[in-house]
């Protein structure tokens, strides 16, 4: 029963993982609707791009196509789309140099949080937090409602408040969710040290909090698990 509930972990051409590789080759068309000012085509990579995001998850569990590929590919599209984004935007002059430092400064505060986890001799990796991924798609509301305030008239006045309103958000529960991990980490470091190695076993770390051992996926929250955090 075991090997029929992995087997699926390796799969490559699932629903979900179609979804996913769409979702990666539309960055570099969106990037460059951006660039050459083809807004409402950009809008709707975009939108395709976020219901694909909600759509591959919801097929994964309902069909049981989790892979680790998926874990891979689900939140590098993401990545890749707010990168593309402030890009653009920021090519653009429609956001600010200090936004994309704060934005970026952030990925680079989690970046050493992956090879701590594998050194502690966990064979999985954090999974998604929910406020990392409330923090992305605030985000991911943010750019379009902004690539939209940077037209006239009184609806592009209203999209460019609501999209300061999601960007300020977003980069706040961005960095909540970084603390976070953070938080977890030092947890799992803790208990490595503190738990002895078992009789006759090699050393090793401890349980993780919640009664996982090495190589289970430690608790953070119930989303769906990714190669780093988000």
């Amino acid at each position: 029963m075991s090997t029929l509930r992995e087997a699926p972990q390796d799969r490559i051409f699932t629903v979900p993982n179609v979804l996913s590789m769409a979702r990666l080759v539309g960055v570099p068309l969106f990037l460059w609707l951006v660039l050459v000012e083809a807004d409402w085509w950009a809008l709707g990579v975009l939108v395709f791009a976020g219901l694909s995001d909600w759509l591959d998850g919801k097929l994964a569990r309902a069909l049981n196509q989790t892979s680790r590929l998926g874990m891979v590919l689900d939140p590098a599209a993401d990545r890749l789309y707010i990168l593309a984004t402030l890009v653009g935007l920021t090519i653009r002059d429609i956001i600010p140099l200090w936004l994309v430092v704060a934005l970026v400064a952030r990925e680079f505060a989690i970046l050493p949080i992956a090879p701590i986890i594998r050194r502690l001799g966990y064979g999985g990796t954090l999974p998604v937090h929910f406020i990392g991924k409330a923090g992305t798609m605030c985000l991911l509301y943010a750019f379009p409602l902004l690539l939209l305030g940077d037209h006239d008239g009184g609806a592009g006045t209203a999209a460019k408040v609501a999209g300061w309103s999601f960007a300020i958000w977003g980069t706040g529960l961005y960095w909540w969710a970084a603390v976070l991990y953070w938080a977890q980490t030092r947890q799992l470091v803790l208990a490595g040290r503190a738990a002895p190695p078992a009789s006759g076993a090699e050393p090793g770390p401890g349980p993780a909090p919640g009664g996982a051992g090495p190589g289970a996926e430690p608790a953070a929250g119930d989303q769906k698990g990714a190669e780093t955090p988000r």
